[in-house]
């Protein structure tokens, strides 16, 4: 993940074990832990759920980061059930796209699955009147390669094949190389139809910095939200790469793991140096997330991501989609329910649930920073 100039670093300690937990959907708890629902103007309501403290109401617009749209689902459901008198619309679309809709004054927030760059941050003072743009953790999940071969229902890749795979440097599924990483598996003598997303996309971003990272050079770019690889197929988003790997015989892509489970796509194990392969699990990622560092500076939180991870069940492609938002001149008719819903998504409860839909609920050395910064929004 790409650092700051200006870095302060703070270590994850939280046990991947209470990270991975999927556990059922509730709504979200309010600051005094009241039992009970309020409306949208702030009246109480009998109920046996935690309470939501409601805003203003009206309309929030988000736009983004497609990795997390299904995580925006539920919540926008949960919060708008609690909140009657508020809308919650999210557009995916790509993190590009939204960055673009929200130094543009389109949207209230974007989502982005990578960190905020400097040229972002300076377009954003445009519509951060008197402030700029922050980017907020608030979605954990990792990038599955996900396949659709002949055959083959337990694929084992690493960093220098999968990056060949994708340049179309390795052409045919029986190549020596997919070979050795896979011995005793019939690999079919078939060409390797590979996908990759047409638009501007933080899952893009976070497969080539694995790429950087652990393909020994096979991969020809810097780390990049479009594509630069050669060859190959594109469709639009998560969700269009999934449709074309459902589709497509002997196909192989990358979605958010979320799509990969909502689809029943088959998800490649990673060689990465520990002593087994590692699968695309939220477990696995939490392990990975446990090790993770903020960066960010200036209200920013962004975080540094150990793509090159050899850790035993520890898996390496993992994405964090951030809330970018004004740290200062958020329009003032929509601060009160903005500054609400991020209270929701970032409670325990609200992450606790997209645990059980293929994400990985962040740690609570994270989340409480997160939970402070959604308080000085203005």
């Amino acid at each position: 993940m790409l650092q700051r100039n200006r870095r302060s670093a703070t270590t994850l300690g939280l046990s991947a074990v209470a990270l991975a937990g999927a556990l059922s959907l509730t709504a979200c708890a309010s600051d005094d832990n009241k039992t009970g629902t309020t409306t949208a103007n702030g009246s109480a309501a009998t109920g046996g759920t935690p309470s939501v403290t409601c805003g203003k109401g009206g309309t929030l617009l988000g736009a983004g980061s497609t990795a997390q749209a299904n995580a925006m689902d539920l919540w926008k459901t949960t919060y708008s059930a609690a909140c009657p008198g508020t809308t919650i619309n999210y557009s995916g679309g790509g993190s590009g796209a939204g960055i673009q809709q929200f130094t543009q004054g389109k949207v209230q927030f974007a989502g982005s699955d990578y960190v905020l760059k400097p040229a972002d941050v300076e377009a954003s003072k445009a519509v951060c009147t008197g402030g700029k743009a922050i980017g907020l953790p608030m979605v954990g999940g990792l990038v599955s390669l996900v396949y659709n071969i002949n055959g083959v229902d337990n694929l084992v890749l690493d960093g220098p094949t999968a990056a060949k795979i994708f340049n179309s440097q390795i052409t045919k599924w029986n190549d020596p190389a997919i070979a050795a990483l896979n011995p005793g598996t019939k690999l079919p003598d078939a060409e390797i139809q590979s996908f990759h997303r047409s638009d501007d996309s933080g899952t893009t971003y976070n497969l080539t910095s694995y790429f950087a990272k652990t393909s020994g050079g096979a991969w020809p770019a810097a780390p990049d939200k479009a594509w630069k690889g050669t060859g190959g197929q594109s469709a639009n988003g998560s969700a269009g790469v999934s449709a074309q790997i459902k589709q497509v015989d002997n196909s192989i892509g990358y979605v958010e793991l979320s799509y990969a489970q909502i689809n029943n796509l088959k998800s490649a194990k990673i060689s990465t140096g520990a002593a087994q392969p590692v699968e695309a699990t939220a477990a696995n990622a939490a392990n990975t997330f446990a090790t993770s560092t903020v960066v960010g500076t200036e209200g920013d939180l962004a975080l540094s991501l150990d793509y090159g991870t050899k850790a035993d069940n520890a898996y390496p492609i993992v994405l964090v989609t951030y809330e970018v938002v004004c740290d200062k001149g958020n329009k003032p008719d929509s601060l009160d329910t903005l500054k609400s819903f991020f209270t929701y998504t970032i409670s325990d409860d609200a992450q606790k649930a997209i645990g059980d839909k293929g994400y990985v609920p962040l740690p609570g050395t994270i989340s409480s920073q997160v939970k402070t910064a959604v308080t000085t929004l203005a």
